[in-house]
Formats: structure tokens, sequence, C-alpha cells
């Protein structure tokens, strides 16, 4: 019977909790998934692919659908980082010239953005409603039908950001109302109303890591902020 290798395994801290959680790396049967998800060049695969690596390698039991984006964004890196060393070679566009540059990320250093400075999720709509907004988790992502166009995917996504809704006296929770009646409010919004709202959303914790890029052919320095898992496979 041949040898079978052991996988080290390591803890990481899930952002959004602090729970400390244990897995291991992803050896090459996984990363088989990861690179034909890539090859797709379709995000929904891509995503869907991470979520499957995480699964299998992450051994402490989780709620994984109250994970939050940046949860998973998170941990997928750490995972990464373990798996295929911190070192990532990016390509990047200087600010300056457009010529591509090379660039290798340390992993290691990918922190979470917004986590400890977020900001405040209870929002005031008018003198007699308001509501509470939550960081969107894996449970709430989009359906292709609720991305249909720019507008849809906006609107659906702060609908399933909100949380509770208070009106006078009265609090509703969104998780008990029907799908509907919650993209309806959000459409009854003015636009200063739904400018709130996506403002609070847009500041929502993500992965971030800075880049002083000098470029190797005007020689000027590009300041770059990535931000988000998608800007970690150009």
């Amino acid at each position: 019977m041949l040898p079978k290798l052991v996988t080290p395994k390591y803890d990481m801290i899930v952002p959004s909790t602090g729970e400390t959680i244990t897995y291991r790396p992803y050896v090459v049967k996984e990363e088989k998934i990861l690179l034909i998800a890539m090859e797709s060049e379709n995000e929904a695969t891509i995503e869907k692919a991470v979520i499957d690596i995480i699964k299998i390698c992450v051994e402490t039991p989780i709620a994984f659908k109250e994970l939050t984006n940046f949860d998973v964004e998170y941990m997928f890196v750490t995972l990464r980082s373990k798996s295929v060393g911190e070192g990532v070679e990016i390509q990047l566009k200087c600010q300056h010239c457009e010529e591509i540059n090379e660039h290798k990320i340390d992993l290691e250093k990918v922190k979470v953005k917004n986590i400890e400075d977020a900001p405040d999720k209870h929002i005031k709509i008018t003198d007699d409603i308001s509501v509470d907004l939550k960081w969107l988790k894996m449970d709430d992502r989009l359906s292709d039908k609720e991305r249909k166009t720019g507008a849809d995917t906006v609107i659906n996504m702060i609908a399933k950001s909100i949380e509770t809704i208070y009106s006078g006296e009265e609090t509703f929770a969104v998780k008990d109302s029907p799908k509907k009646e919650v993209v309806d409010f959000v459409e009854s919004l003015n636009t200063t109303q739904f400018t709130q709202l996506v403002d609070v959303i847009s500041e929502a914790p993500t992965l971030n890591y800075k880049i002083d890029l000098a470029c190797k052919e005007c020689g000027k320095e590009s300041k770059i902020e990535l931000n988000g898992l998608s800007d970690f496979f150009q």
C-alpha cells in the first residue's frame, strides 16, 4: 500500500465572530476545482469553487450560511496562503502609462478593511421610520434573476441587507416578511434615503491590500488598493 501524506493543520480566526476554527491547506484535487472555475472566467462559478474548497478544508463545524461575505473572502485567502505560498503574482496596470506590471502580493499581509471602524448600521429614514442593516451573508447571495440588471442588483442587495424596519412603535423583522414587500419598501425610498443605505453597505468590511507600484516602463509610482476577493484573481 502506498504511503499517505500527512497534511498539516492550522487555526484561523473568523473576522465577524472572533471564533477560532481549524483548517488544512487545500491540495491538488481541490486546486483543480479552482483552476477549472477560473478558466470559465465566470464570477458565479469561481465563487462556488471558493465556497466548495472552504467547506472541504475547514474541519471545525461552522454554520456556513451565517458567514458574511468578508468572512469567506478572508478564509479563502488564508487557505490559499498556506496552500500555494504567501506570495501570489498578479498583473497590475500603471495609473500613468497603463503598462502592465507583474507584482507579488504577500497574502499574509491581506487585512479585512473596516472591521473595527465599520459605519453605524442603524439608519433613520424619516422622523418615524428607521432601519437596521446587516452585512450580507452567504445565504443572502443574489440569484441570476436578482442580478438581471445593474439596478436590480443594487435594489435586491439593499433589500437583503435590511434586517429590521422600525415604524413608530412597531418593529418588523425582515426575515418574517415577504420578499416582494421588502423590495417594494426599498423602491419606495427617495434618492436621498436610498443613497444613505447604499453608502453604508458600500463601507462593509472587505479584503484590502495596499500596493506602491513602481512602473517598469515609466518609472512613476502608482498607489493601488485591492478590495474584495475578485481583485486578487487578476
